[in-house]
């Protein structure tokens, strides 16, 4: 049962790459491949502000706007210097290892004894569980913000410039500034993902990014796969799947552990998940003859 529960708790810890992939590809149509960069940002930036005992809530703050300003020169090499969004995207990436690097000063930073969010609030004395109903209640919370920008007038002109930029444009909404403010969101909540994980496993490590991406789109194909199975329209509901989808895609994982699978394969078999998912909607198992 712990090892399942582990897969949950993991599959909320990602629910932050998860919702800004989504805010990026989804709402923007960008693929952003900022994020194992913000990811690892997000972590780095937790350890080092742990480590010098700086309280919680300033931590968080310092992590999300990193991330956001990782995201946010994304978006400028992007709108600014008409630079692919995809190459734009990769540039920051690689910078972002040298940052992170000088940020903790060495590639793994251990969390022995310093604050965390999973202790500083007791729920049950069961710590797995204790750290769930955590997460649950974060996620939640971030979900309700997420949800309410997105039905603003503001998170409607962000949803429209991805759905028709030449129209929201031509009604006077300035959409690099929406694309560089979108872009700074989408990664404010992967480096929050990055501050969940770091004190979850206990330590941030340099190489903590890698392929990362992968584990959010795959995520987010889940997501949309269930809002179209459900034909749901409303944008708390996408949210919910796509969080859902975090969820079932780390379970599936775990499933694939738990049957025996290598643990040496596991990336393979994220891939080979993830391209099954992509695939399953044009994949025509029943062939009609006339």
């Amino acid at each position: 049962m712990d090892f399942y529960l582990t897969a949950l708790l993991q599959g909320l810890g990602f629910s932050g790459i998860a919702l800004g992939i989504y805010i990026s590809m989804k709402i923007f149509n960008i693929p952003d491949i900022t994020t194992d960069g913000s990811y690892t940002l997000g972590g780095m930036v937790t350890g080092v502000m742990l480590t010098y005992a700086y309280p919680l809530y300033i931590s968080i703050i310092v992590v999300l706007i990193a991330g956001g300003l990782a995201g946010a020169a994304t978006g400028l090499i992007h709108t600014k210097l008409k630079v692919n969004a995809l190459l734009a995207g990769i540039l920051v990436m690689t910078a972002l290892y040298s940052i992170n690097l000088s940020i903790a000063g060495r590639s793994n930073l251990p969390l022995i004894g310093t604050a965390s969010v999973f202790t500083f609030f007791s729920i049950t004395s069961d710590v797995n569980l204790n750290s769930f109903w955590i997460l649950a209640v974060i996620v939640t919370i971030l979900i309700c913000l997420i949800g309410y920008l997105l039905k603003t007038d503001f998170g409607i002109a962000m949803r429209a410039t991805g759905n028709s930029e030449t129209m929201i444009r031509a009604l006077g909404v300035n959409t690099d500034r929406m694309k560089i403010i979108g872009l700074a969101l989408a990664n404010a909540l992967t480096a929050l993902s990055g501050f969940l994980i770091t004190q979850l496993q206990g330590y941030a490590d340099i190489n903590m990014g890698i392929g990362i991406v992968i584990i959010g789109l795959g995520s987010v194909i889940i997501g949309e796969t269930l809002i179209g199975w459900f034909k749901i329209t409303s944008v708390w509901g996408s949210l919910l799947l796509v969080l859902a989808g975090a969820l079932v895609f780390q379970l599936v994982l775990a499933i694939t552990l738990a049957i025996g699978v290598d643990a040496n394969l596991l990336k393979l078999v994220t891939a080979v998940l993830v391209l099954f998912i992509v695939s399953l909607p044009r994949l025509n198992f029943s062939k009609r003859y006339d």
